[in-house]
């Protein structure tokens, strides 16, 4: 009495099968019970912005500098690099030396990186205008009568 291989595959896994479909078939009942259920008002302010109990004034478009978004990716490529020194800390017995001067070199060629990003200023969130030296302005003398 041996089952048949596909017969076999269907029985180890329809546990996940059966997930599956219950996953699909709860996702279907949300979506359905939130279009039937769900408001259906239409007011004058239905559709407004709303933010903590205040209107809101002018424009969500703000102009940011690019700075802003540069350092954002180095933060990003940096954290996954460090992602990677955490996995490569959890197998270290299984790397061996070999892993640790790989590992070094990796670290190594980041902190290059980092040094080339200080160096060109691509860090700096100060405009270049600022950095100069503060020159004190002249003094205005607003008030007409003599002292």
């Amino acid at each position: 009495m041996s089952m048949s291989t596909a017969t076999e595959v269907i029985a180890q896994h329809w546990a996940f099968a059966v997930f599956l479909i219950v996953a699909v078939g709860l996702c279907c009942l949300m979506l359905l019970g939130a279009a039937f259920l769900g408001g259906r008002a239409r007011a004058r302010y239905k559709n407004t912005p709303f933010e903590s109990g205040i209107a809101s004034v002018g424009t969500a478009r703000l102009r940011l500098s690019a700075k802003f978004y540069l350092v954002a990716m180095f933060f990003v490529i940096f954290d996954v690099e460090a992602l990677y020194l955490y996995a490569w800390s959890t197998s270290i017995r299984e790397s061996g030396w070999t892993g640790f001067v790989e590992a070094t070199i990796f670290i190594l060629v980041l902190l290059a990186g980092l040094f080339y990003l200080v160096r060109i200023g691509a860090l700096d969130w100060t405009p270049t205008r600022s950095k100069g030296p503060v020159k004190p302005s002249p003094a205005i003398n607003t008030n007409n009568h003599p002292q």
